[in-house]
């Protein structure tokens, strides 16, 4: 399912739409979350996914009010779930057995006045490999240089 979403609308899904969290990057085989809430009366909500790779906006699922789904065309079951949060009127859309393919930028949505109302997005980055922290965050090896120093100028006062 193909849909042209206008990015006009984005100046009012913040006030009707909060969507957290914004980057998630995770390893293959993982599973994740992502909570969407909502400010104002609705039939359901729907998620998208943006792929950067095929640059088109794919159908995942939509939950409606009373929590049936209905998924989009090879969109696994399994893998992929709405939980709805009644009180708090927020929801969350699962996905389990992460693989990269599963990259992309996921958006939980109301339809209104035959538009849809994006929320603000969360970025998804499924890896192999989770990168190595920089290296100027590497304390130990500073942390054996300091005793060194301490001794050889404690040898230099003695001598």
């Amino acid at each position: 399912l193909y849909i042209s979403v206008s990015f006009s609308l984005g100046i009012y899904t913040t006030l009707l739409l909060t969507q957290t969290p914004e980057r998630i990057l995770t390893l293959t085989n993982n599973k994740t979350e992502i909570f969407c809430e909502l400010k104002k009366e609705h039939t359901g909500v729907y998620w998208y996914r943006w792929s950067q790779e095929r640059q088109h906006f794919e159908f995942l699922v939509f939950s409606n009010t009373l929590g049936k789904a209905t998924y989009g065309t090879n969109v696994s079951q399994d893998r992929f779930g709405v939980r709805e949060a009644r009180s708090h009127n927020s929801y969350s859309l699962h996905i389990s057995h992460l693989h990269p393919s599963d990259s992309g930028t996921y958006y939980c949505s109301v339809s209104q006045s035959s538009q849809l109302l994006l929320g603000s997005g969360t970025q998804l980055s499924v890896v192999d490999a989770l990168p190595p922290p920089p290296k100027t965050t590497q304390a130990p090896v500073s942390k054996k240089s300091v005793p060194r120093i301490t001794k050889s100028k404690a040898a230099s006062w003695t001598g």
